[in-house]
């Protein structure tokens, strides 16, 4: 009995985190904001 709950266990922890992520490859962030010129001191 303990032996299937920790099968339970693991496969429920495991299954969680198989779900979770990005499917793909990664892809590089398009153009940003920064770095931004500030207008000049008077």
């Amino acid at each position: 009995m303990r032996l299937m709950l920790r099968v339970f266990f693991v496969l429920a922890l495991a299954t969680g985190a198989a779900a979770c992520g990005k499917k793909g490859p990664p892809e590089p962030p398009g153009k940003g904001e920064y770095p931004r010129t500030y207008p000049a001191p008077r």
